[in-house]
């Protein structure tokens, strides 16, 4: 036999063998859990030797088993990163989490978590890795002479507020360093808990100092709860945007990703809803499954809406050269082909009749203000 032939075909076993379904965890939407592709050694269950027991049906069966949450502390040295990507509106990023248990089946940032030696599935949801020193890295990173204030993302990844923020609050020692140094900042998130932040965020609001967009995928509270297992309801998302507006808070909506042959004829109501409510403006992007998140992507249409699950990827398919990703810049956000074509018209249409087309307010940089630094250290390279 062709050596080539065995090990190709040993390499096509494991591919296959790490994408099958694993235990069902409540609340968490990945059930594979895919081979890191920078490590050799992949750890899978095998229950093959169990197979038709009882024992297999109480591990791996229709019962589901509760998978908990493990908190890694960080020990990065720096907190703002730099984008570099031309179809990412923003320069300069925080993320105080990696990893993010929301779960999202769809999340495009799955694979980073593999630069860290975990799987894009099941770890990328249950392993959050907190930065704990972010607030006071972002305090010396301001008070350099290097630092030129222009805007910064909270988040370009995982989303700032997810469940381990309720814990850590690292996201609002950020803010409230941001507020001090009339720093502007924008923000990205799919759930309420940003409310809790209102006191931080009415005041930079005042100044000019900050735009929160939240994220609306469906208005289909069944379909949230399993694409998006711990996130915010869609009416809670509405009410967020809503007691947002009522603060002062320039708020938008992005209606992310669009996913087609699923959400996609949902894209008028959401639009609409989201006017109601107050948003400002509206933004998309179509779903991409790059890496680590195509199998549990798959994986999940094959379980929730099978009926979908070939439409689906279809329609990704023909707005992606025939693949389920592409990673060309100007292309993976949006697509192109008809399927894209028509997402895009569509959004526009409504967007233009709702009024979410306007620009949001401009941020101030002008009140930047540069904290005092730590006077036990003395500056050399700022």
């Amino acid at each position: 036999m062709d050596p080539n032939a065995a090990e190709n075909s040993a390499a096509e076993e494991r591919r296959e063998r790490s994408q099958r379904p694993s235990i069902s965890h409540v609340g968490r939407a990945a059930r594979v859990r895919p081979a890191n592709r920078f490590e050799r050694v992949h750890v899978e269950d095998d229950f093959a030797d169990l197979d038709g027991s009882d024992e297999l049906a109480d591990v791996a069966g229709d019962r589901p088993d509760k998978l908990a949450t493990e908190y890694i502390a960080d020990r990065s040295q720096t907190i703002i990163a730099e984008n570099h990507s031309p179809d990412v509106p923003f320069r300069f990023s925080i993320n105080p989490y990696r990893g993010c248990e929301h779960g999202c089946a769809y999340c495009y940032a799955r694979p980073g978590h593999e630069y860290l030696g975990y799987d894009g599935g099941l770890d990328f949801e249950t392993k959050i890795v907190v930065k704990h020193q972010a607030a006071e890295l972002l305090r010396r990173a301001l008070a350099r002479r290097s630092w030129q204030p222009e805007p910064i993302a909270l988040s370009g990844v995982t989303d700032c507020y997810q469940p381990a923020e309720r814990r850590f609050r690292v996201t609002r020692g950020c803010l409230e360093v941001m507020l001090d140094a009339r720093q502007p900042a924008t923000i990205i998130t799919k759930n309420a808990l940003v409310l809790r932040d209102l006191d931080v965020l009415g005041p930079m609001a005042s100044h000019g100092l900050v735009h929160v967009f939240v994220s609306i995928t469906t208005l289909d509270a069944e379909l949230a709860r399993r694409l998006e297992p711990r996130t915010a309801t869609p009416q809670a998302r509405l009410r967020t945007v809503r007691a947002l507006a009522d603060a002062h808070v320039p708020v938008g909506v992005m209606v992310a990703p669009i996913i087609p042959g699923l959400t996609d004829t949902e894209v008028p109501a959401i639009l609409k809803r989201a006017a109601a409510a107050g948003a400002e403006r509206a933004n998309f992007t179509i779903v991409r499954l790059p890496l680590a998140v195509e199998p549990v992507f798959c994986d999940w249409l094959r379980r929730v809406v099978p009926d979908r699950a070939d439409r689906v990827l279809a329609a990704v398919r023909r707005m992606r050269d025939g693949r389920l990703n592409t990673s060309e810049f100007g292309q993976r956000m949006r697509g192109k082909g008809n399927v894209a074509h028509q997402i895009t018209q569509m959004f526009q249409v409504f967007a233009t009749r709702y009024g979410l087309d306007r620009p949001m307010p401009p941020l101030d940089t002008s009140q930047f203000r540069r904290p005092a630094g730590d006077p036990r250290q003395r500056r050399l390279f700022d």
